[in-house]
């Protein structure tokens, strides 16, 4: 069999049995990609050449290319899943991608707003939000609900309507691996949602039906955030509103969706949270993946002490 063929089907199966969410696909997707493309230039695009020894060459040549230990780790973890995936169908003897190792690479440290820029950004996007502009509603319960809750975006993107409990002030949303968890959110976030539901939402949907001339979609597709014809409202747009917001803010680092998250999760620290707590409301199967916020915590306490202290 020829390794594209195998990673064809490799890739088939981690979409529809797996499950795996789209952007890891399309991680694996991109990796064994070049992967591929790095056999069949040495002549070695069958399975029987698809071996540790392969794997290393290929490591190396990114390597070389100067990319990121990061990128590395990653084709590293693509390899290795590809790897149990050929032993599994019994398309190999053994993993080849068994002893491969990930270069070791420093953790750098998650953009967070400081609670005064939280404060100020919120106020701004909620001085903008009128009925007039049911867009204006819509992204002031965007950022809230971001902010109070910590969702990914594309949690926020598929968030159904009927995953918003208004009288417990929680959401119901489906995190990654498919894994369902119930967060809450507090009372500003609630008053922006329950605005947005009621009045801006309706609008919205009534808007693009008079548009398209047509009637509007019955309950339509069942998410709580819509865009301006009616369909979800995107990743790509939630990303764009968030960094024109961010952009008005000092500080540098990534201006997506995630900062909101970040910052969620280190104000939630900073304010005597229980770690364990905050991994449930983030959907962490790690603790290690919710300690990288108290490191920016300590970090930040460094920092204060540094310019604060006498004898720093």
């Amino acid at each position: 069999m020829r390794l594209s063929t195998a990673v064809e089907r490799f890739l088939a199966a981690v979409q529809l049995e797996y499950g795996y969410s789209e952007h890891t696909v399309r991680a694996y997707q991109r990796d064994l990609a070049w992967f591929v493309s790095f056999a069949a230039a040495s002549d070695r695009d069958d399975l029987a050449s698809c071996d540790i020894e392969l794997m290393r060459e290929w490591l190396w040549q990114r390597q070389q290319q100067g990319l990121a230990a990061t990128t590395i780790a990653r084709n590293v973890a693509t390899l290795k899943s590809f790897g149990v995936w050929l032993e599994r169908s019994r398309l190999v003897p053994g993993n080849p991608a068994s002893r491969l190792r990930a270069p070791k690479a420093g953790r750098d440290l998650p953009r967070v707003l400081a609670d005064e820029q939280m404060r100020r950004l919120l106020a701004r996007v909620e001085a903008r939000a009128t009925v007039e502009h049911p867009e204006s509603l819509r992204d002031h319960a965007v950022f809230e609900l971001l902010y109070a809750a910590a969702l990914r975006v594309s949690e926020l993107c598929t968030l159904p309507l009927s995953g918003v409990d208004a009288e417990a002030r929680t959401v119901r949303v489906l995190g990654k691996g498919g894994k369902e968890r119930v967060v809450p959110y507090g009372g500003p976030a609630a008053r922006a949602v329950d605005s947005y539901a009621t009045l801006a939402r309706p609008a919205l949907l009534a808007r693009a039906a008079q548009s398209q001339r047509a009637a509007p979609p019955p309950s339509d597709h069942g998410a709580l955030f819509v865009g301006s014809r009616g369909g979800r409202l995107t990743p790509n747009a939630v990303y764009r509103m968030v960094a024109r917001e961010l952009g008005e803010e000092t500080g540098g680092g990534p201006r997506g969706p995630h900062t909101f998250r970040h910052t969620a999760a280190t104000h939630l620290l900073n304010g005597g949270a229980d770690l364990r707590v905050v991994q449930e409301m983030l959907g962490h199967s790690s603790l290690a993946s919710t300690q990288v916020y108290t490191h920016v915590s300590t970090e930040r306490l460094a920092q204060s002490y540094r310019q604060a202290h006498p004898r720093a």
